[in-house]
């Protein structure tokens, strides 16, 4: 599971005016390169050149531009989320002008070359200022754009995501509307395929509506990012959140290799299990036979539906148990658990996501909860996200009062999200009976195994479609689509389809080219869980390490991952919070199913 995380600083756009330039005195060089000064007395005495204090500039420079800054940002993020809790095409207008006069603020040719100017002198400034600078360095890049431009690519991207919002999926002749949770939950709960399959094709209707609204996007996108000199808009923002493409493609390469054998052998035993409920045979299986559209989670297994532990309980009781929890941890997040929103509206956003409205302290969730063990996960997962923000050390400077990188908080958000799996928590948190969860604990690892392996191979498909998607929007996208789906996903393409199914994905428009730090992130939680093991001493299977009220947990959680902000290059950061630099290693013993203790010889 999931969900869109808005983090308005992926790319920090960063300020233009700043401050003022003062050219009443220039010094020009000589034939040999050295500054001579041209204001000269009658004696033609030469003044040797004033020494330039980089470190008050950039201080200067700095100081300016948080001030700045921090209020345009305020006032998008604010406008976003009205709009996200809303709906309305005002509300979207607002936020369209807000996110517009945030971009316009830094697209400044003139106050790059000075943000360039200062890091040419970076040897004379500290650790901290020499990092925003490089933060502010590599945003500036994405909006020294014409205002048309920015404009355009503001409008059209709200103008989708009204799409998605407002969108309801009909059945029947009628024509009745449903939202995705109504859709979700009755396809769970459906046993005939024909049945399934007209749910599922509800729930893929929002594509047609947007497929060629975010085509034209993507090639707007696309001439954006070319007339700054990138290959496309894929290579402009992988290069901009500090990842190297052909490492990154590299990373992907290998854990297509690492997850073929053990997606496919636990995929064949799925569809085995799956296939008996709608009697059907096992080859016959069909993308609609899977509970989630996507096929990006794990459907209930044969032998636990973790549903059990959650569906008699009241919506707001989600909410309850994830604060206590984090608070348990010393993670206190009470405030941020009162200015959020969680349940269903008409025409509010029917995802989820966590963010930071001015990093000082308001910070906030959006939900839409019923009592099920996906939105346990995902309110756990948002939370996670949110404490995050939290406890970002405020004495850094606002520039830097962000995760370390993106997939760094995805990887904290996944981290917690899992305990809706964990044994152990859901007999403290879930209330679960001890006898029956310890009945159920090797099918419960199974089936988190499973979860594991399903999302590293929908990612697969995210990360490769989209990297072809903006190597030529022009191309057969929906033929693409199933092409990938069935090489990384193993599923069979519906006879005669030719609809954009893609386009349903609300990631292209609102978190464009970020999928690829969803699977970074639980490379990285894995990591973490490795190092959790060893801080309390557990023995237990990765995902199943007892966390209740654990408030060393808690202070690791603060020191090592979280007040650290954006002050280092994400490779260092990992490195320091874990020890190790990141690696899939510790991933592909997590997806290895331990040998139960009854099986020993």
């Amino acid at each position: 599971m999931k969900n869109i995380f808005v983090f308005f600083s992926a790319v920090i756009w960063l300020s233009s005016g700043c401050t003022k330039t003062d050219n009443s005195h220039v010094d020009t060089p000589d034939k040999s390169g050295d500054m001579k000064n041209t204001d000269q007395k009658g004696d033609n005495t030469v003044k040797p050149p004033q020494k330039i204090d980089w470190k008050a500039k950039a201080s200067a420079y700095l100081d300016d531009y948080n001030k700045k800054v921090a209020e345009l940002y305020r006032v998008s993020a604010i406008d976003f989320w009205n709009a996200a809790i809303s709906g309305k095409t005002e509300d979207f207008a607002k936020a369209g002008a807000s996110e517009l006069a945030f971009k316009k603020f830094h697209s400044s040719k003139a106050e790059y070359s000075r943000v360039v100017e200062l890091l040419k002198n970076a040897k004379e400034l500290d650790e901290i200022t020499k990092r925003s600078l490089l933060v502010i360095e590599l945003a500036f890049r994405e909006n020294l754009l014409p205002t048309e431009t920015l404009k355009s690519l503001v409008d059209k991207s709200k103008e989708i995501e009204k799409v998605f919002n407002t969108y309801r999926g009909t059945l029947g002749k009628n024509k009745k509307e449903y939202s995705n949770n109504q859709l979700l939950g009755m396809l769970r709960k459906e046993k005939n395929s024909k049945k399934r399959q007209q749910i599922w094709e509800a729930l893929k209707g929002v594509g047609a509506a947007v497929a060629p609204k975010l085509i034209e996007l993507a090639k707007i996108r696309n001439s954006a990012a070319i007339s700054l000199g990138y290959k496309d808009f894929w290579h402009m923002r992988i290069i901009l959140q500090e990842h190297d493409p052909a490492t990154l493609v590299t990373l992907f390469t290998e854990l297509e290799k690492l997850t073929n054998e053990p997606f496919r052998t636990m995929k064949d035993k799925l569809d085995k299990e799956l296939a008996k409920r709608f009697r059907v045979k096992a080859s016959k299986m069909m993308p609609w036979h899977y509970d989630n559209p996507f096929f990006q989670e794990a459907p209930p297994s044969a032998r636990v539906n973790l549903d059990e532990f959650f569906k008699k309980m009241k919506k707001e009781d989600i909410v309850g148990i994830a604060k206590k929890f984090y608070d348990d941890l010393d993670l206190n997040a009470d405030d941020i658990i009162a200015r959020s929103d969680y349940y269903e509206k008409k025409g509010k956003d029917q995802h989820a996501f966590c963010t930071t409205i001015d990093r000082l302290g308001d910070v906030r969730m959006l939900l839409n909860i019923t009592p099920s063990v996906y939105w346990m996960d995902t309110m756990l997962h948002e939370a996670g996200h949110a404490v995050y923000y939290k406890y970002i050390d405020r004495k850094l400077p606002w520039t830097l009062r962000e995760a370390a990188h993106i997939f760094t908080t995805e990887a904290v958000a996944m981290y917690f999200g899992a305990l809706s799996k964990n044994t152990s928590w859901l007999i403290e948190y879930a209330k679960a009976k001890p006898a029956r969860v310890k009945k159920l604990e090797n099918a419960i690892i199974e089936q988190r195994i499973r979860e594991q392996l399903i999302f590293a191979r929908w990612t697969l498909v995210m990360f490769n479609f989209e990297k072809a998607l903006y190597s030529n929007p022009s191309q057969d996208l929906n033929k693409l689509w199933w092409d990938m789906v069935e090489k990384y996903q193993m599923l069979t393409r519906p006879a005669k389809r030719n609809s954009p199914d893609w386009a349903s994905k609300p990631h292209f428009t609102i978190a464009p080219v970020y999928y690829h730090n969803y699977m970074m992130g639980e490379l990285f939680a894995a990591q973490l869980r490795d190092a959790t093991k060893k801080l309390l001493k557990s023995d237990a299977h990765p995902s199943q390490i007892p966390l209740n009220k654990s408030k060393e947990l808690g202070k690791f959680m603060k020191e090592k991952i979280f007040a650290p902000g954006y002050s280092y290059n994400w490779v260092e950061f990992v490195k320091r919070a874990t020890g190790s630099e990141l690696s899939s290693k510790y991933f592909a013993e997590e997806v290895k199913m331990p040998v139960s203790k009854s099986s020993k010889k």
